[in-house]
């Protein structure tokens, strides 16, 4: 990762990517469209380490179904080239035909990357525990913060939950277990099971910190939504939404009606 980030710094300098800040589009507040009862963050990719490529017809209509779905208040966009098939330069392209906040979701490393998210019009970042320790959390949240921009955190295990600074308003759980590679499919194979979800880790949402925002992520669907939307506002969705071979609106359907239960 931070070859990548090595390798933007070079193309574009810290110094012209603040100069595009001025002309950023205003940041719509991520925090508070997730607060108008339970709804979906909705994710964009390309392809998934774990699974492998999603449907590119469901990839392409992604942006227009998400705005048109009742359910979905704001968008995830990965921009880690390598590993998902998309860029900061996608995030822009499709922030700007959407009318729901973007959350730039990425490993975050260094200072410049979160400039670098408002500069091209994110709206929020996800900032992983599992990559941070507690003061560079802290630090780039409090960037973040007077860029204008809120944080999604992310957690795995109670370890991580206590490095969160006392601050953090959007706290996801996510039942991905990275360093378990058993049965993954790699950046070039494809796969119909994830193997690499652990659906208890939900089971701590109950020690996230009080008033937080409590986001689930990973193998969110249809079926256990009902379950989800009883202890957390809002879910992180995307493989199953863009590998559905039915296409993207009509698993959007399943989740809507899903909710209404």
């Amino acid at each position: 990762m931070r070859e990548e980030v090595a390798t933007a710094k070079s193309a574009k300098p810290l110094r012209e990517i603040q100069a595009m800040l001025a002309d950023a589009p205003p940041t719509r507040d991520f925090a508070s469209a997730l607060s108008t009862g339970f709804c979906l963050i909705a994710e964009i990719k390309k392809r998934s380490p774990s699974v492998g490529p999603m449907r590119e017809e469901n990839v392409t209509e992604a942006a227009a179904a998400y705005s048109a779905s009742p359910i979905v208040k704001a968008v995830s966009i990965l921009t880690n080239q390598r590993h998902f098939g998309m860029s900061i330069h996608d995030l822009a392209a499709i922030r700007a035909g959407i009318p729901h906040p973007v959350l730039r979701k990425d490993f975050f490393v260094d200072e410049y990357q979160i400039h670098e998210a408002r500069a091209y019009g994110a709206d929020a970042i996800l900032l992983m525990a599992n990559v941070l320790n507690a003061e560079k959390l802290d630090s780039f949240h409090s960037l973040a913060r007077e860029l204008g921009m809120e944080c999604l955190f992310e957690v795995h295990t109670l370890d991580e939950i206590s490095t969160l600074p006392p601050k953090a308003r959007v706290v996801g759980i996510n039942s991905r277990k990275f360093k378990s590679q058993t049965g993954f499919a790699g950046l070039d194979g494809s796969s119909e099971k994830d193997f690499s979800l652990e659906m208890s880790a939900f089971e701590l949402v109950n020690h996230l910190p009080q008033g937080s925002i409590r986001i689930a992520e990973s193998g969110i669907s249809p079926a256990n939504l009902a379950t989800v939307a009883k202890r957390f506002d809002a879910a992180l969705v995307g493989t199953s939404l863009l590998r559905d071979p039915r296409g993207i609106r009509e698993c959007l359907t399943d989740f809507e009606s899903a909710i209404a239960r």
